[in-house]
Parts: structure tokens; sequence; C-alpha cells
């Protein structure tokens, strides 16, 4: 699988995000370039304002009855004013004058006047085609949406007897966003986001329980879900899960060889290696890869990039939360470290340019550098040859939750489905593998790459300084030479 780019303008959105944004508030445009150049009279380095309006909505159905439908609405600004290192930052939830003039003078307080003041004035810039334009909230009338989540429901359980527990959800966003620089950046973006999970709990005739869980998503409305063979496709993979870890034994502990999937584990690529690539990490010097551009750092086989340019997936965005096209940012080629993502203030720190990774939760944060959709390129090895080469270890192809220290590098993870490798086949499914290592050093020890590069199915969220964005990850099959396992059996 390759995943696919498009990079071709688009028809121009303008108008929409306007009237979303500053129509009713009666703010124009010339107003905000006004504001800005208020900002820069402190001669600051830098500054910009970003307008934010969100829509979200949930529902949720446990065991075909509806426990939950919830709508809400968020509109506020966000301005932030850059002296050398210091920010100076203030967010309004209200949109209009007022509010904007008070968010203004708050931010200029925060900086000490010590920039250069220089400021251009804004100009129109390009949205591309990466997404549809589109409210996926009206993508479906509601009761479509609890007939989905009930259709959903009824499928699982016709799949297998032991399932005691059904829950579904489906989840939509509508955001638009308007932001303006003292660089000249006029940015403006449409991002439709949906998702859709579902959760089972299977008994054994013993009493034993085991969950499982499968879901998707991406950028574009509902009817994403509505194709009959998605829908199956995801309650198929949630029972199989739970059928797989009832009939799981206790993980072998100590150090082995371990084989990671395709897709989804790709999570540990993202935690391991992605966050100590940010380029906050890397300025301040607080990352495991700090200071080693042009160093090998990988085995020969693994070139892992960064790209918000994949149409329709979850981590992709036509710009960033600064304004800047989204790239597909070569981070590690053949095993040599090749770049950091950056957002305009580390980039400028570290005298580079921005690689469209500036990223946010919303208007009430600074943005920071954020992955997009972090993966790694497809190798030679078929998968099969890859498993067949391990005489003894463990084949990993879901992950559930880790952590990582970006200092040391050092993480924790857990399998969610492993088996065990015995003289190169797989045989019995095992349950509480634990994964630890250290990111840059588990890089060196990879020593297959498979040729079957996925992506995962639109789920991804990832947690940084208290912020959450949706991401995406990927692989192909890797096999790692020696990977401690914590599991209950030595």
């Amino acid at each position: 699988m390759q995943p696919e780019h498009h990079d071709s303008p688009s028809l121009d959105q303008f108008e929409l995000v306007y009237a979303e944004l500053l129509e009713p508030t009666g703010l124009q445009l010339n107003e905000i370039d006004h504001h800005i150049g208020a900002l820069m009279d402190r001669r600051l380095d830098y500054a910009d304002i970003y307008f934010q309006s969100t829509r979200y909505e949930t529902w949720t159905v446990e065991d075909g009855i509806v426990k939950d439908g919830m709508h809400s609405f968020e509109r506020g600004v966000g301005v932030r004013a850059i002296c050398g290192e210091k920010t100076g930052f203030a967010y309004s939830d209200e949109l209009d004058g007022k509010s904007l003039e008070d968010a203004v003078k708050s931010a200029r307080e925060i900086s000490k006047n010590k920039g250069k003041g220089r400021y251009k004035v804004a100009s129109r810039g390009i949205r591309r085609d990466l997404y549809p334009v589109i409210n996926p909230l009206v993508s479906l009338r509601d009761a479509e949406k609890v007939a989905l989540l009930s259709d959903l429901d009824l499928h699982v359980r016709s799949l297998d007897k032991r399932i005691i527990q059904v829950t579904g959800s489906l989840a939509g966003v509508y955001e638009t966003v308007l932001i303006q620089t003292s660089d000249g950046t006029l940015g403006f973006d449409i991002r439709p986001l949906v998702r859709l999970n579902v959760s089972v709990i299977m008994q054994s005739k013993d009493g034993r329980r085991e969950q499982g869980y499968a879901g998707g998503g991406g950028r574009g409305g509902f009817n994403l879900f509505t194709e009959t063979d998605r829908l199956q496709a995801i309650a198929q993979e949630a029972v199989r899960q739970a059928s797989v870890n009832l009939e799981a034994i206790p993980a072998p502990a100590g150090n082995m060889p371990v084989v990671l999937g395709p897709g989804w584990p790709g999570i540990l690529l993202h935690e391991a290696i992605g966050h100590g690539l940010e380029g906050d990490f890397n300025r301040k010097k607080t990352s495991a890869f700090s200071d080693r551009i042009g160093e090998k750092v990988a085995y020969d086989g693994c070139t892992v990039v960064d790209d918000g340019t994949l149409v329709g997936r979850r981590g992709s965005l036509s710009i960033d939360d600064e304004g800047t096209p989204t790239n597909c940012n070569i981070l590690i080629e053949e095993g040599v470290l090749r770049s950091y993502m950056h957002d305009k203030l580390n980039a400028r720190l570290m005298n580079t340019e921005s690689t469209g990774n500036g990223r946010r939760e919303s208007f009430a944060y600074p943005p920071m550098p954020r992955m997009t959709n972090t993966y790694m390129l497809p190798g030679k090895h078929d998968p099969q040859e890859i498993i067949e080469s391990v005489d003894m270890g463990i084949y990993a192809p879901n992950f559930g939750g880790g952590q990582v220290d970006i200092t040391s590098g050092r993480f924790v993870f857990s399998a969610s489905e492993a088996y065990l490798i015995e003289g190169g086949k797989l045989t019995a499914p095992i349950r509480g593998a634990m994964l630890t290592g250290n990111g840059p050093d588990v890089l060196t020890k990879v020593s297959m790459v498979g040729s079957d590069l996925e992506l995962d199915p639109g789920v991804g969220v990832c947690g940084k300084d208290g912020q959450s964005v949706p991401v995406g990850v990927g692989q192909p099959t890797l096999r790692i030479d020696s990977l401690t396992v914590g599991g209950t059996e030595p």
C-alpha cells in the first residue's frame, strides 16, 4: 500500500470561512491587520491571531440502547506575541472587536519589546483539497446515526454467541480556522473529522471475560461508515480480537526477537521515535536525538516520514495551525537522521524553516511542533519471511497504551494482541505482554522491514503538554532482533 497524495489547489473556500468566523461578529479583515500592526509596534519578532469555531457531536449506543447524544459548539480567538524565546499568549472564547482588542493588549504586555518589529500585510493563501469541504454533522440525520450504531450492535452479536456486551460510538467534528500572521500569512481551512468505535466483551463458558476493540475514521462525512462492507469489517475485527484474547495464555518474559505487525503498531514508532524528532525538544537539547542530524540512527532499511498531505487521513491538514502548508517531511532516510519537525518559533530559533508541523488543540492554546501522519516506508522483505526468520519470539499486531520518556527515549507499551513465534510459525495467542526498550536503540535493532506498509484505521490521538490532536500512524511488518518483553512467565 502506498499512501495517496493530492496537492492541487482547491476552489476558493475563503468566503465560507469568513461567513462562519467573522461575519457574525462584524469583524473585518482590515481590523485584524490593524491588530497585527499594534502587536508588532512593541518590536516583537512575530505575532499571529488565530480564529476558530468547532462544532462537535457524539452518539453512544450500549447494548442497543442510546446512552448518550451530545452536541457542543465553541468559537474563539487566540493571540500570540513572540520576542526571542519569550511568548505572550492570550485568548478569548468571545468573538467580537472588544474581546479581540483585550486579547491583543494582554499578549503584548506579556512579551518584552526586544524584537525587530517588522511585519508584512497579509495576502490570501491557498487551501489544498486534501479532504471535502463539508459539515459531517449534517451528512446524516440523527435517526440515521442511531440506526447505524444499532446495525453495528446487531451485526456484532450475530457473529458470536459469546458476546455479552457491545458499546458503539460515533463522533463528528466540523472545524473552521482562520490565521493571520505578521509574516504575511493569511491561512484558512475547513476541517471535517469523523470516527466510529466499537468495544465488545466476550465471555467463555467458565466465566472468563475478554475485550475486543475496533474503529475507523478520517476527514470526511459519516458516509465513510454507511457502506455495509466497512461497517461489517469493523464489527468483525472487534469480535476477532475478543475471541483471540479469550484463548490467550500468559506471555513469556525476557529478551527476545519481536515482530511488529503492519499498521497500528506504528504507534510505537510515533511515541518512541516521533516525539524525539519534534523541534522544541531538540532546540532545548532534551531529546535523545539532539544534535544528531546526519548521523546514522537506524537500520539501513528504515525510512521514516511525517506526512500531512495524505488525502482524507485523520492526521492530514491543508495548512498547519500557523498557516504553513503541510509537507511530506523525511525524518530518517535509509537509517540516517535528516530533519526534525518544526513550527515557526522553533524553526526561527534554530535558523531553519517551518516544516508545517505547528499544531494546537484549539484557539485556547499556543501552537507547538506536533506530528501529523508518521509512518515508516515499506522495505523488501515478505512478511511471512520475517516471521519464519524467528525461532523463538513474539508477534505483536495490535497495541494498547504506552508511554515514553523523551529525554532518555525509554518506552513501555502493552500489546493488546500478540502471539508466540515458535520455529518460524505463529502458535498460541498470549496476553499481558509489555514491550520495553529505548527509542533510538530499538531502531538499530531492526533487521528486516516488510513490503506491506499499512496505515492505521483512523483512530489516533496524540497528547503533548496537555494538548490533544488527531494523528495518523503506520508501518510495514518489522523484525526487532532483541526487545525486553515483560510477561507473567519467565
